[in-house]
């Protein structure tokens, strides 16, 4: 982990209070695709208190460097990504799309200025591996997994893949993982049958959170 002064931290929480009720407006609106529609104050303190976490993970674990920054923009989009797939089982091409791309410029500059082309040349094959297997188990059980979490795992792999090879398989069994103990557990308390289509996008977030902070040291 990066050994980070306060101050760095005390950045990222008031970072995340300042975009906080933006983010959970844009997650609304993605979800209802009103572009007038509001979030509600339980809404704008969860996305805030999340976000709040998220940026301050990354810069512990990532520290200050040029892909800190394709980090944190991907873990601000990974609270959207998640609202919008647990409100509607969506996850918009909006933010996926955009994100994938800053997170390969981040990652590039910083082989460019550090060297971490190993690093590079991985999180491409990771994600091509990732998403080819995606789409793959997509075409066999389009149920099981749709086309917006085949372009998250896409983004997933190059976010993890970056770190190491073992990153992106704990983060992948983690979300696996995460998805099953949920739908057990609503399935125990009676909300969801075995038939209720349930978000896979949360899981598969939780899983790479997961697996990043098992990661340590990058």
């Amino acid at each position: 982990m990066a050994d980070l002064p306060p101050a760095a931290v005390a950045a990222s929480v008031l970072a995340a209070l300042a975009l906080g009720p933006w983010l959970a407006r844009l997650t609304v609106r993605l979800a209802t695709r009103d572009d007038a529609a509001t979030a509600s104050p339980l809404r704008t303190a969860v996305t805030g208190a999340v976000l709040a976490a998220a940026l301050a993970g990354v810069l512990q674990l990532a520290g200050l460097r040029p892909a800190t920054l394709g980090l944190l923009w991907a873990a601000a989009a990974g609270v959207v990504l998640a609202g919008v797939d647990l409100a509607v089982h969506r996850l918009p091409d909006r933010v996926t799309y955009p994100t994938a791309g800053v997170v390969a410029a981040a990652l590039l500059l910083d082989a460019a200025v550090l060297g971490t082309w190993t690093a590079l040349l991985r999180a491409g094959l990771a994600a091509a591996a990732a998403f080819g297997l995606a789409a793959l188990a997509a075409l066999v059980s389009p149920r099981g997994l749709g086309f917006g979490d085949v372009k998250l795992l896409g983004l997933l792999g190059l976010v993890l893949g970056w770190v190491g090879w073992g990153a992106l398989l704990a983060g992948v069994f983690l979300g696996l993982l995460t998805g099953a103990l949920v739908s057990l557990a609503l399935l125990a308390t009676g909300r969801a049958g075995w038939r209720s289509a349930l978000p896979f996008g949360p899981p598969l977030l939780v899983g790479a959170v997961l697996a990043l902070a098992l990661a340590g040291t990058w």
